[in-house]
């Protein structure tokens, strides 16, 4: 057996680069990752092997459940996120099972949160490009979009900015979705699920 208990986590915020993304529905993962760095003390920098920006650092209590963590956002575009995150997964020696993606998702309410790991992709081009490039066996942070009002374009709907009425709330669901992630490192994923799967 290998000694995968010891081995680094990869959580990798999924989302698009530049000013004109930031605040999208679609950056939900870059939000989440953004502040678990300032939680642990760190500024993301350029990945030196990987379209990313990364920051090392640890997780979670001291003791056995204080975990090394490598956060991720890849700078490729969501489409493209498969490439980044495997490389950085292969020169951190992370194994997938301790590949965490943060992720928008329509299918769930705005807010709430789904932790799990593996299953479809669910139309989602960041993990499309994640399970292609890696296979489907890594954990998945749901963040509850909700789906697009009337006739909006689900690409529309992704691209836009949270509203008004959803940014009163967002620094909350930000904030519980990364102790979600901070629960699931440190304590697995039945421990998380039943803390925030809601």
């Amino acid at each position: 057996m290998t000694d995968d208990a010891n081995a680094p986590w990869l959580i990798v915020g999924l989302g698009n680069p530049g000013p004109e993304y930031a605040a999208n529905r679609h950056n939900a993962g870059f939000m989440v990752v953004d502040l678990l760095a300032d939680r642990i003390g760190g500024k993301f920098k350029r990945a030196q092997k990987a379209q990313a920006q990364v920051v090392e650092g640890r997780m979670g209590p001291p003791g056995p459940a204080n975990r090394r963590v490598i956060l991720a956002k890849p700078m490729s575009y969501m489409n493209l996120s498969g490439g980044p995150v495997t490389a950085l997964r292969d020169f951190y020696k992370v194994p997938t099972a301790h590949v965490v993606a943060v992720h928008d998702e329509l299918d769930i309410d705005y807010g709430v949160l789904r932790l799990k790991v593996g299953g479809g992709d669910n139309g989602h081009n960041g993990l499309k490009s994640m399970t292609k490039a890696m296979g489907a066996d890594y954990h998945r942070v749901r963040f509850g979009i909700g789906r697009p009002p009337g006739r909006m374009q689900v690409a529309d709907f992704v691209l836009k900015d949270f509203s008004s009425t959803e940014r009163k709330e967002l620094d909350y669901f930000v904030d519980r979705a990364a102790d979600s992630v901070e629960c699931l490192v440190a304590e697995g994923l039945e421990r998380a699920q039943s803390a925030y799967n809601s």
